[in-house]
């Protein structure tokens, strides 16, 4: 293993964009070692190595931001546990983690379902943010765990996060309404709906996310 882990972190020092990693530091997003490499290339250093639930783990415990995000990409689906998952979630503090985490991993396992519910029930917003990411994209792939969710909890709990200080989870509970909506016509009614109270509200908050949700369901105000 450690062998595999020269090449990868050699791939990652030939892909190196100091300019990148700068930038993402200046902006709070902070890692023992940061090589500003691309999504898409990093994409492409994953493809040449076999997924291993050893090797994955390592590259996750290393504060490392390509490792981290190489081990969304390398670690078996079926080997991955709820428990490993939610130890994840705790862990992920940055948007870009976050999102890559949710798209690479967790939307594919067949206990999503669990995942979000859980997160998106816990008092720490960050943990609170990814369950929201982790259910818009499971509306996104149409997964068959969205089944197993109760949408007007969820719903009713994206809506009262709409209203928090931080940008951060008022944008992922807002992606909750826009992707669950975007599914069919009865859903983007039933969203519209539960905000429908918006309308009469003194909060220009309120009143604008109600605007964003009409206008990408294609309601005129």
């Amino acid at each position: 293993m450690e062998e595999i882990i020269k090449k990868i972190r050699t791939d990652l020092r030939l892909s190196m964009n100091g300019a990148v990693s700068t930038s993402m530091r200046d902006k709070g997003i902070n890692y023992r070692m940061n090589f500003g490499v691309g999504i898409p290339r990093i994409n492409e250093i994953s493809e040449k190595y076999k997924q291993d639930q050893n090797l994955a783990e390592t590259l996750w415990n290393d504060d490392v931001r390509e490792l981290k995000i190489l081990a969304t990409l390398l670690y078996p689906i079926e080997q991955f546990s709820k428990e490993l998952a939610m130890s994840w979630i705790v862990e992920v503090k940055d948007q870009e983690l976050r999102e890559q985490l949710c798209k690479n991993l967790l939307q594919n396992l067949p206990f999503a379902d669990e995942l979000v519910e859980e997160s998106t029930k816990n008092s720490i917003e960050y943990i609170r943010s990814t369950g929201y990411w982790l259910f818009a994209r499971l509306c996104i792939i149409k997964a068959e765990t969205l089944e197993k969710i109760n949408p007007d909890l969820l719903l009713q709990n994206a809506i009262s996060d709409l209203n928090s200080q931080s940008m951060l989870l008022r944008q992922s509970a807002l992606n909750v309404l826009k992707y669950y909506g975007r599914m069919s016509k009865e859903k983007a009614s039933n969203v519209l709906q539960k905000v429908s109270h918006f309308e009469s509200s003194e909060n220009f908050m309120e009143k604008e996310m109600l605007s964003i949700l009409k206008f990408e369901f294609g309601v005129e105000s």
